[in-house]
C-alpha cells in the first residue's frame, strides 16, 4: 500500500505578511503596508528576493522623481499639471508599497539580513533624497523668488522622519509619545510617510502653485520636532 504524500505546506497568505509590518504610521498602516502585503504574496510566487523588492523601490522613485524635475519647468509654464501630479502621487505610493513589502518577505520567509537591512535603509535615502529634489524643483520653478535656505532647510529637515525611524529599531529604541490612540495617531500623520508623499501628489497634481507652502509647513514641523527631540533626549540621558 502506497503512503499518501504529505501535502505541500501553505504559502504564506497577505495577512500573514501584514502582520510582520513594521508599522509607519495610521495611513502607512492602513494603506501601504497593505499594498506591500499583496506584493509580498505575488513576489514569493514568483521565487523574488527581498532584495529585487529593495530594487524596485530605488528604481521606481527615482525615476518618478526625475520626471517631476523634468516636467517642474514647463508645468510652472503652463503645462497642464494634472498628469505629472498623478504620476507622482501614484508612483511614489507604488514604490513606497515596495519598500513596506521587502522587509515583510524577508520577516515571513526567513531572509532578514544584516546587510539587506542596510541595503533597505540606504536606497529609502536614495528615494527620498530624489522625492526632496522633485518638491525642491518645483516650489523653485513655481515661485523663483523661493529662499535658497528654505529648500536647504526642507532637504535637512526631510530626513528627520527616515533618522528617527531607523532609531526606533534595536534595544535603544523610545518615543516621546508612548500613546496609541487614535487622535494622537491621527496628529501623528503629518509625519506618516506614505500619508506625506499622498498629500505631496495630490498637491502637484491640483494646485502645484502652492507646493512652496508645504515645504515651509514640513520644515517647520519637522525643524519643531528634531528640537524637541534634542530636548526630550537631552532630559534622558542627563538622567543617566
Amino acid at each position: 500500500m502506497t503512503t499518501p504524500s504529505r501535502p505541500a505546506e501553505a504559502p504564506p497568505t497577505a495577512a500573514d505578511y501584514y502582520a510582520a509590518n513594521r508599522g509607519g504610521g495610521l495611513f502607512s498602516e492602513a494603506v501601504s503596508q497593505r499594498i506591500g502585503a499583496q506584493i509580498a504574496v505575488r513576489a514569493h510566487k514568483h521565487h523574488l528576493s527581498p532584495t529585487v523588492l529593495t530594487v524596485f523601490n530605488l528604481g521606481l522613485g527615482c525615476i518618478i522623481s526625475f520626471a517631476v524635475i523634468v516636467a517642474a519647468g514647463p508645468v510652472a509654464d503652463g503645462f497642464p499639471a494634472a498628469p505629472v501630479g498623478l504620476l507622482a502621487l501614484i508612483g511614489w505610493q507604488l514604490a513606497y508599497a515596495f519598500d513596506c513589502s521587502d522587509g515583510q518577505l524577508a520577516r515571513v520567509t526567513g531572509q532578514a539580513s544584516p546587510a539587506g537591512g542596510r541595503l533597505d535603509v540606504l536606497c529609502d535615502v536614495a528615494v527620498q533624497s530624489s522625492l526632496v529634489a522633485a518638491l525642491a524643483a518645483t516650489a523653485k520653478a513655481q515661485e523663483p523668488d523661493t529662499p535658497a535656505w528654505l529648500l536647504a532647510a526642507f532637504a535637512a529637515t526631510w530626513m528627520v522622519n527616515l533618522v528617527t525611524s531607523v532609531m526606533q529599531t534595536g534595544s535603544q529604541a523610545a518615543s516621546m509619545v508612548t500613546s496609541t490612540s487614535f487622535p494622537v495617531r491621527a496628529v501623528k500623520l503629518i509625519r506618516d510617510y506614505g500619508f506625506v508623499v499622498t498629500v505631496a501628489g495630490v498637491l502637484l497634481t491640483v494646485a502645484p502653485q502652492w507646493t512652496v507652502w508645504f515645504v515651509a509647513l514640513f520644515t517647520l514641523v519637522n525643524g519643531g520636532f528634531l528640537a524637541a527631540s534634542i530636548a526630550h533626549t537631552g532630559r534622558e540621558a542627563l538622567r543617566g
